[in-house]
């Protein structure tokens, strides 16, 4: 908490509410004056740390979702969504949208919702599912840091650990001595349309043959989650209270998954070995045995009280730049929001360039600088045959905070040129930009007699 100044007026008016107490009697039960209390519930005050305690012994209110807003980007994401070229003319201040987000989260929050869900509010794409929509909002709401499977993860960790120096050995192990299940590697035509099939009849786990080591090992380790950490899973996907099946279930996908990576990478000795690397993704997926996307989707996670990471992003786009995976975990990056994504951007170059992992220091509209780090990948169990499926996983960091990167050393992140990049042809206002597809929203077109800029389309500027 010392980390920030912490202002959650709404939060405790509703503590106050359910409890159905008057401010002074509020007051009284914190030991503070009723007019500080009044303060607070208008964000003209912080939280102190001894307000904090008293809280969550008196009233319950858990201090671990503080910030943790309904709103996927957060303050960042908010600032985003009000820069959209329609709200240019009402000059509205950053200030006034911290205060919003302070005063009001729940109406900034349905704001939200109901500018991502308007066809003019997306990017070029369609949008996510409402389903996948919940999911991201729900992650979004942890940070995408799920204390209780980590402490889990890293317990079971261990653990295994004294077992033996192989983690699919020993995860094998386990699910055959505590589970009674054994672990069958079945060919590709059995299970063409399977990575993994859990039969719990026969009590076997199969696996398709085409799976690499390190997916071989994510698999055992996600069996081993639904089984042993179930309990965790099973509160936070209640506590998400979604209102489709569809999205629990995904959810529940999501954090059985999370349990496996951080079963591969336990927390603690994973952040050591990315302070001691400089953050070295290949040096890092090599250590722990894990796969490119694997390393890259564990770097957004590690944001444990005491103990934190730097504040990565992770997107995962195909060749046509449609992104299926996106966590924007403490960054707060509007990188990773809608489909569309600025053709000028490194992350696209690693389909061209496979296997090498493409530094780009980039810049957006608002000044704000990212340091991302891209890599084409194969899908789990893709084979030479056909098309194959690839994917470019990028992972990104605020280059205020890039300098322990060892991809980043001998950069001058705040003053090497960055390539300027905008978030898609229809939120970009650069002009001039030799690669535009299209206009931006709310900017009227521009025509020239007998002129023809390098840009396939003129607009008015600010």
């Amino acid at each position: 908490m010392a980390e920030r100044r912490v202002f959650a007026g709404p939060a405790v008016r509703k503590v106050r509410r359910e409890a159905g107490m008057t401010q002074a009697a509020m007051a009284e039960a914190l030991d503070i004056s009723p007019s500080y209390l009044n303060l607070i519930e208008h964000g003209q005050r912080p939280l102190s740390a001894t307000v904090i305690v008293k809280l969550a012994e008196r009233f319950g209110f858990d201090a671990a979702k503080l910030g943790a807003e309904d709103l996927p980007g957060g303050l960042a994401g908010l600032r985003r969504r009000l820069a959209d070229p329609r709200f240019a003319d009402l000059g509205i201040g950053t200030h006034e949208v911290e205060e919003w987000l302070q005063t009001a989260p729940a109406t900034a929050a349905a704001f939200a919702r109901l500018f991502d869900a308007a066809p003019e509010g997306r990017a070029e794409g369609e949008g996510d599912a409402p389903e996948v929509a919940a999911v991201r909002r729900a992650i979004e709401k942890w940070r995408n840091h799920f204390p209780d499977l980590d402490a889990r993860a890293e317990e079971l960790a261990d653990e295994l650990r004294l077992a033996g120096g192989d983690l699919y050995g020993t995860i094998s192990e386990r699910l055959r001595t505590r589970h009674q299940l054994g672990i069958r590697i079945l060919p590709s035509d059995v299970m063409p349309d399977r990575l993994r099939w859990l039969d719990w009849h026969a009590r076997q786990l199969m696996l398709n043959e085409l799976l690499r080591p390190a997916s071989r090992t994510f698999q055992a380790a996600a069996t081993l989650a639904q089984i042993e950490a179930k309990a965790e899973i099973d509160a936070l996907v209640a506590g998400a209270e979604f209102t489709e099946s569809a999205a629990a279930k995904l959810f529940e996908r999501h954090l059985i998954q999370y349990f496996a990576a951080a079963l591969m990478m336990p927390y603690s000795r994973f952040l050591r070995a990315c302070d001691a690397t400089g953050y070295d993704l290949l040096l890092l997926q090599r250590r722990f045995g894990a796969g490119y996307e694997q390393v890259a989707h564990r770097l957004t996670t590690l944001q444990r009280v005491g103990s934190r990471g730097l504040p990565f992003f992770m997107l995962r786009i195909d060749r046509a730049g449609q992104g299926s995976k996106r966590y924007a975990g403490a960054s707060q990056s509007p990188l990773v929001d809608g489909d569309a994504h600025c053709p000028l951007w490194g992350v696209h170059e690693a389909f061209a360039r496979p296997g090498e992992v493409i530094a780009d220091l980039v810049e957006l509209e608002d000044g704000s600088r990212w340091f991302t780090q891209s890599r084409s990948v194969a899908a789990p169990g893709a084979t030479g045959s056909g098309t194959p499926a690839r994917f470019a996983v990028c992972v990104g960091v605020d280059a205020k905070v890039a300098a322990p990167l060892i991809a980043a050393r001998g950069i001058d992140l705040m003053r090497e040129r960055a390539t300027p990049i905008g978030l898609g042809c229809r939120r970009c206002t650069r002009t001039g930009c030799v690669q535009r597809s299209m206009p931006p929203l709310g900017r009227p077109l521009r025509f020239r007699e007998g002129e023809r800029g390098v840009s396939a389309f003129d607009f008015a500027g600010d």
